[in-house]
């Protein structure tokens, strides 16, 4: 089960990365960020629209890197949809444990979503790539205009 389990997530961020949802430029946005990464040349720009409540309403990005910082900004935008910034923000505490460790404390559909990141944490250097648009979205909810690094 083990075997088909990382089969299914491997198979996630290969589709995931060859045909990202996200991947555009928003017309309307509130913020926007960039992230880089120079070890390995991804790059990822970010744009964020918010709802009249405040509540992330679409991301968008464009980037230039590997499968797994591509297939990470998408299941990203997928799984802030709908959440406050705090939300967002401890989404990314949860997802960047996951990144690291291959576990989590805690539970929700959006942590759910992003379990096909979990092997990472089996190859330190790509944590990184993982978490790269993470950065962005932060530095775009914290209206800076990079993200920074772990």
């Amino acid at each position: 089960m083990f075997d088909d389990l990382r089969d299914l997530y491997q198979e996630v961020i290969l589709e995931r990365s060859r045909h990202p949802r996200h991947a555009r430029r928003l017309d309307v946005f509130d913020a926007d960020a960039k992230g880089d990464n120079p070890l390995c040349g991804d790059k990822v720009h970010l744009w964020l629209k918010r709802d009249v409540d405040g509540k992330v309403e679409n991301v968008g990005f464009e980037a230039r890197g590997c499968a797994i910082s591509i297939a990470s900004a998408d299941l990203m935008a997928d799984a802030v949809r709908g959440l406050s910034d705090e939300q967002a923000r401890a989404l990314f505490g949860q997802f960047r444990d996951l990144a690291k460790t291959g576990i989590t404390d805690g539970e929700s559909e959006a942590l759910d979503a992003l379990k096909p990141l979990s092997g990472v944490h089996e190859f330190p250097s790509r944590v990184k790539c993982a978490t790269l648009p993470w950065h962005a979205l932060v530095a775009a909810l914290d209206g800076r205009p990079e993200g920074a690094h772990d």
